[in-house]
């Protein structure tokens, strides 16, 4: 819509209005950055965030399928698939067939693997007061509760 004293539309005001600095697209990425360098700097580099996801999940569940592991680390099946593959060749998690159903697989902790693990839990916790330092305990729990909103936990 054409502002006619202005000479100038709704569409140009919203244009000059828009700051990158603002949106909750740059926001969450600047975040998620400075996490995931905390995350580089803290944990040991054979483990990236995907792969600790799964070893923490079947630390604290025990065996799942393979596709519900997926769902309770929000990855896609492709995804967690070549975690899984990468996981199980380097013997920290190995697969088993689901003796009901000869089309699903169970994933399992070696002994390797919950070695791994139980080292790596304590770097994880750490990685998150790093990341949330700047936060006082109101603000960490604010911002948890509404992220967690976001997505629809």
């Amino acid at each position: 819509m054409k502002n006619e004293a202005a000479g100038t539309t709704d569409e140009d005001a919203a244009l000059s209005d828009y700051l990158l600095e603002d949106q909750i697209g740059f926001i969450l990425r600047v975040a998620s950055q400075k996490h995931g360098s905390v995350f580089a700097d803290l944990m040991p580099e054979d483990l990236t965030p995907t792969r600790f996801a799964v070893l923490a999940k079947l630390y604290e569940k025990g065996p799942l399928p393979q596709n519900e592991l997926g769902r309770q680390t929000a990855m896609d099946v492709a995804t967690i698939k070549g975690v899984v593959d990468r996981l199980t060749a380097r013997s920290l998690t190995f697969r088993r067939p689901d003796p009901d159903d000869g089309r699903k697989h169970f994933v399992e902790l070696t002994e390797n693997g919950e070695q791994a693990v139980c080292a790596a839990i304590p770097l994880g916790l750490q990685i998150s007061r790093e990341t949330l330092k700047p936060l006082n305990i109101r603000e960490r729990t604010t911002l948890i509760r509404l992220l967690r909103k976001l997505y629809g936990a």
